[in-house]
């Protein structure tokens, strides 16, 4: 029943496909919700389920404390979905905030459970083993006065405009992304101390328009292919239509590939 209540809790399944033979499991970004990602399920294959995780603080986890840190995150979504994980192949798909958090899971469930997603899509982030992470993890969130981090949110898009002109919704937003920005600055991973940690296929992804991102480093974490694909538009690429059937039929591709 508490199995039931987390899952509940945590993921958000629109099209629920119990045949499916394979799981894409969605991170959305920081001070993001599930509303985007979790209709991905309509344009994928029948062969694939999707899952888009909702962190807490927000939608129906809005009278939740926030996350403290990476790790709590890691666990949360482990313990929900392990059985889940364990019972059919999965793919983890993040975008920006969602990439580090999907990383981070993967690297839990293999290091613990020996388990691996069959390919894992990241989108607009550095590889977790580039230095340019320390600079963004050296970011004074408590001192970034509230209109510079509205602005920013502006520039970067992603959030409808008419949203920000709400006070409550802005105040929200504002605390959400902070909050969100907080726990990815305790994510940290050393690469040195260890092999290579995956061996499934990595795809990257990216907005044309949006800051350079040190993406090389993401070929060192796997013994598979990594590819990488430049879309056009800004941080949030991957909202504009065009651009969503693009990543929802390559992704199915991708995972019919991985020869479930």
């Amino acid at each position: 029943f508490f199995f039931f209540l987390g899952m509940e809790k945590l993921i958000v399944c629109v099209h629920k496909r119990p045949n499916a033979l394979c799981r894409l499991i969605c991170f959305p970004w920081a001070g993001g919700g599930t509303s985007q990602l979790a209709q991905w399920g309509k344009p994928l294959s029948n062969s694939i389920e999707v899952f888009c995780v909702r962190y807490p603080g927000r939608e129906t986890r809005l009278n939740e404390p926030f996350a403290k840190d990476m790790t709590s995150m890691v666990n949360e979504v482990t313990s929900v979905l392990l059985k889940e994980l364990q019972e059919k192949p999965f793919a983890f798909f993040g975008h920006s905030f969602g990439s580090y958090l999907s990383f981070a899971v993967a690297l839990h469930l293999k290091e613990k459970y020996g388990l691996e997603p069959v390919h894992l899509f990241v989108s607009g982030a550095h590889a977790p083993n580039s230095e340019a992470i320390l600079a963004i993890k050296s970011i004074s969130v408590s001192d970034a006065k509230d209109e510079d981090v509205i602005e920013y949110l502006q520039t970067i898009g992603g959030t409808p405009s008419e949203l920000l002109h709400n006070e409550d919704i802005r105040k929200h937003l504002l605390l959400t992304f902070k909050e969100d920005f907080r726990v990815f600055q305790t994510f940290s991973f050393e690469k040195a101390e260890m092999d290579i940690p995956f061996s499934c296929d990595i795809t990257c992804f990216n907005g044309g328009d949006d800051k350079p991102y040190d993406l090389q480093g993401w070929q060192e974490l796997t013994s598979g292919d990594t590819s990488f694909y430049e879309l056009p538009g800004g941080h949030f690429y991957l909202l504009e239509p065009s651009n969503e059937i693009f990543l929802t039929k390559h992704i199915t591709r991708c995972i019919e590939n991985a020869g479930l």
